[in-house]
C-alpha cells in the first residue's frame, strides 16, 4: 500500500518538450485525453518547428506541448508552466525562461551528454551544479531521472534495437506524470493497443514503458507527493475533446447537412490548415467531396466552380494561400455564389512562422483585392467555438450568395478544448431556396402592324431578394434558367456584361449594401460588464476578437479578483460589425483592443466609430500573456478612475 501524500490542486499547467523526434506531441495529446476522460476543463497549447526535422538536439528542433487542466472555468493554456518535463538540454535551456519560481523541473538524464550540453549552449553541465552556490537552477525543484535507461532496461524482453527501445521513453514518462497526477491510464492502453496493433513488439514495448513509468511514480522516493484534481463542474451534456481545425471540419459538414447541400472542399495543403483536409476527406457518407488541388489558385477555382454548380463550396489555407487566392475571391464577389474562405492565420509575412499563431490577416481579409470586393469576415473565439463560427459562415454564404472569410489561427487550429456536442435540433436550418421558375415578367413588344405581343415571363440572375439582397441562385441544366456568369461587371437585374459608368457604381453600390445588410440578421453584443448591475458600471472596456478571448477573458478575471471594474465584449463579426457595437464603444472612457498584430481591428474601430481605440499589441508567434494584460488592463483602469491598482491580490486568489 502506497504511503504517499495526496495534495489538493486546484489547477496545474504541465509543458512536455524534447526533441523533434521524442514524441512530444503525441505524449501530450494523450495527457489531454486522459484529462478530458477525467472529466477536467482543459485548454492546451501545441508548440513545434516549421522544420521537417530540426537539427537534433539543437534549439530550433525543440517541440513542446502544453496543457493546463483544473477543476473549474478556465480560458488558456496558462502564461507559464508549473512542471516542465525536458527530455534534452535543449528543451531545458529553451524553456527555462517560461518557468515561474518553484516549478517542478523532470529532466531525463541520458541525454545530458557532452555532446547535447555543446549543442545547447551549455558551458557546464547544470546536474553538475545541482545544490551548488552556483545552481542555476537552484530556484526550482529539479528531479533527475533517467527516462531513457529505465524505459530501455523496461522493454528489453521485447527484442528491440536500443533505438527503438529508447523512443518508447515518452510513454515512460506519460505513465509518470500519470501517476503524479491521478490520470486514467486505460485510455492510453487502449490507444497504444489499436495504434501499434500491427506491430506487436512496438506495441508491447510502449504499454510497458507506460505502465513502467506508472510503477516508477508509485514506487520511488524520489516523488513522495501525488496531486489530485478534481473534475470540473460542466453543463450536463455529451463531451468531447476537440481542436479548432476538427471542430471547423465538423461545422462545415454540420452546414451541409443543414442546408441539404452537398459539401465540395477545393484546398491544397498549407500549415496549418490541413488538418481540415485531412478529416473532410474521411466524410464522404456526409455528402463530402474533397480535392487536393496542384496550387492554391486551383483550388479556390474548383469550389467556386462548385458552388456555381449548386455544392456549398469551400476552400481553405492560411495567409500566403489567401493573397494567392485573392482574385479568385473577387471573382465569388463578382458573380455572387456562396463560398466559405477558410483562413487559418500563421506568422508572416511570406514563409515567416508557419508553425507558430499570428491574427495578422485581418486587413487581408478586409481589403486585400482589387476593386471594391466587399467580403463578410467570421472569427471563433476559442477551439469549440470554430464549429459554431463554420456554421455561421455557411449561413452567411448561401443566405446572401457571397463568399464569406472565416478566420481561425494557429492557436486555434492546433490548440483543443472539452466541446460539448450540441443536439441536431439545436442547430440552424439553412434554406439555400434554389432559383426554379422564372422570375421577371417581361412586357410583349409591339409588332410593325401596331399590336402588341403578350407578356411573356424570362430569368434575370441578378433580380435581387428585397430582404437580402441576394440574387437567385439556379443550377445549371435548370429548364428555362440558363445564364452566364463570369469577372466582367454585370448589369443590373439582367447579369448581361455592361461598361456603363452609372450601372457600374449602382453595382458596387449594392454589393456593398448587401453585406451591410447581413448586420440585421446579427443578435446584439454580450457586454460582460457586472458592475452595470450595480448601476455603476465601468470605464475601461476591452474588446478583442478571435483567439485572443482566453487570454482577455483570464486577464478580465484577474482585474476583477483584485476588485477592480472592468468590462469585456468581444467581436465574432468583423465586417459588418454588429449593429450595436458603434453605441457599446461609446459608453467607455477607455478602450483596449489587444490583439496578436500592430493594431488592425484598432485602426478599423477608430476609423468607423472615431474612438480612441488603445491597442495592446505583441507579435511573437505565441498567445498574448493574461497576466501581462491584466496588467495593462489594470493601468488604463488607474488612469481612467484616478486610483492606484494593485493586482497582487489577483495573483494569490488565482494561485
Amino acid at each position: 500500500m502506497s504511503n504517499k501524500q495526496v495534495k489538493q490542486l486546484d489547477r496545474v499547467i504541465i509543458r512536455f518538450a524534447g526533441d523533434s523526434g521524442d514524441g512530444m506531441q503525441l505524449t501530450g495529446d494523450r495527457f489531454t485525453q486522459e484529462s478530458a476522460v477525467f472529466g477536467n476543463d482543459l485548454v492546451t497549447l501545441p508548440n513545434f518547428p516549421a522544420e521537417i526535422r530540426a537539427p537534433q538536439g539543437t534549439l530550433p528542433g525543440v517541440s513542446s506541448f502544453q496543457v493546463h487542466f483544473a477543476d473549474h472555468d478556465i480560458l488558456t493554456a496558462g502564461d507559464a508552466p508549473d512542471v516542465l518535463v525536458a527530455m534534452n538540454p535543449a528543451a531545458l535551456k529553451a524553456n527555462l525562461g517560461d518557468l515561474p519560481k518553484g516549478a517542478t523541473i523532470i529532466l531525463d538524464t541520458h541525454d545530458f551528454t557532452a555532446r547535447n550540453l555543446t549543442k545547447a549552449g551549455y558551458d557546464a553541465n547544470p546536474l553538475d551544479l545541482l545544490g551548488d552556490a552556483n545552481d542555476p537552477l537552484g530556484e526550482f525543484s529539479v528531479q533527475p531521472v533517467d527516462l531513457t535507461g529505465m524505459t530501455v532496461e523496461a522493454v528489453k524482453e521485447f527484442g528491440l534495437s536500443r533505438k527503438d527501445a529508447a523512443r518508447a521513453k515518452n510513454m515512460f514518462a506519460l505513465g509518470l506524470l500519470s501517476w503524479m497526477y491521478g490520470r486514467p491510464t486505460d485510455p492510453t492502453v487502449a490507444f497504444l493497443e489499436k495504434r501499434f496493433a500491427k506491430v506487436a513488439d512496438i506495441r508491447d514495448a510502449n504499454i510497458t514503458a507506460f505502465k513502467a513509468g506508472w510503477n516508477f511514480g508509485e514506487t520511488t522516493e524520489a516523488f513522495v507527493v501525488q496531486y489530485e484534481i478534481k473534475p470540473a463542474p460542466m453543463e450536463p451534456g455529451t463531451y468531447r475533446n476537440i481542436t479548432g481545425n476538427l471542430a471547423l471540419a465538423y461545422g462545415l459538414i454540420a452546414g451541409g447537412v443543414q442546408s441539404g447541400l452537398p459539401v465540395f472542399l477545393g484546398s491544397y495543403p498549407i500549415t496549418p490548415a490541413s488538418d481540415i483536409l485531412h478529416e473532410l476527406s474521411k466524410h464522404k457518407a456526409f455528402g463530402v467531396t474533397t480535392l487536393q488541388a496542384e496550387d492554391e489558385i486551383a483550388g479556390i477555382g474548383s469550389a467556386i466552380g462548385a458552388s456555381f454548380a449548386g455544392s456549398l463550396g469551400v476552400t481553405t489555407t492560411s495567409g500566403p494561400g489567401i493573397a494567392l487566392k485573392s482574385e479568385a475571391i473577387g471573382l465569388a464577389v463578382m458573380t455572387e455564389l456562396p463560398l466559405v474562405v477558410i483562413d487559418v492565420q500563421r506568422g508572416g509575412p511570406s514563409t515567416g512562422l508557419p508553425t507558430k499563431t499570428e491574427q495578422a490577416d485581418l486587413l487581408q481579409a478586409m481589403y486585400g483585392r482589387n476593386g471594391e470586393a466587399p467580403v463578410p469576415i467570421v472569427a471563433p473565439q476559442s477551439p469549440g467555438d470554430c464549429f459554431d463560427a463554420a456554421l455561421e459562415a455557411v449561413r452567411i454564404a448561401i443566405t446572401y450568395r457571397t463568399p464569406v472569410m472565416l478566420l481561425s489561427d494557429g492557436y486555434l487550429a492546433n490548440g483543443s478544448e472539452p466541446w460539448r456536442i450540441p443536439e441536431i435540433d439545436d442547430l440552424p436550418t439553412i434554406d439555400p431556396a434554389f432559383a426554379t421558375v422564372h422570375n421577371k415578367t417581361v412586357p410583349g413588344k409591339r409588332a410593325k402592324d401596331g399590336t402588341e405581343a403578350p407578356e411573356t415571363t424570362e430569368f434575370w440572375p441578378y433580380l435581387r431578394d428585397e430582404e437580402t439582397l441576394a440574387r437567385p441562385w439556379a443550377i445549371p441544366g435548370t429548364p428555362g434558367l440558363e445564364h452566364r456568369i463570369g469577372g466582367i461587371e454585370k448589369a443590373d437585374g439582367t447579369g448581361n456584361i455592361s461598361y456603363d459608368p452609372a450601372n457600374h457604381d449602382l453595382m458596387v453600390r449594392t454589393r456593398q449594401a448587401k453585406v451591410d445588410r447581413i448586420a440585421e440578421s446579427l443578435p446584439p453584443l454580450e457586454v460582460d460588464d457586472p458592475s452595470a448591475k450595480d448601476g455603476q458600471g465601468a470605464k475601461v472596456l476591452v474588446i478583442g476578437w478571435g483567439s485572443t478571448y482566453g487570454p482577455i477573458g483570464a486577464g478580465v478575471r484577474r482585474v476583477r479578483k483584485a476588485g477592480y471594474q472592468v468590462a469585456q465584449v468581444h467581436l465574432r463579426h468583423l465586417n459588418p460589425f454588429p449593429k450595436d457595437l458603434g453605441e457599446i464603444l461609446q459608453r467607455y472612457d477607455k478602450v483596449l483592443v489587444p490583439e496578436m498584430n500592430l493594431g488592425q481591428l484598432s485602426m478599423l474601430l477608430r476609423g468607423k466609430y472615431l474612438v480612441d481605440a488603445i491597442g495592446y499589441n505583441h507579435v511573437r508567434g505565441l498567445p498574448l500573456k493574461a497576466a501581462e494584460l491584466a496588467e495593462a488592463i489594470g493601468g488604463l483602469v488607474a488612469d481612467a478612475e484616478g486610483i492606484e491598482v494593485n493586482l497582487h491580490t489577483a495573483e494569490e486568489a488565482i494561485h
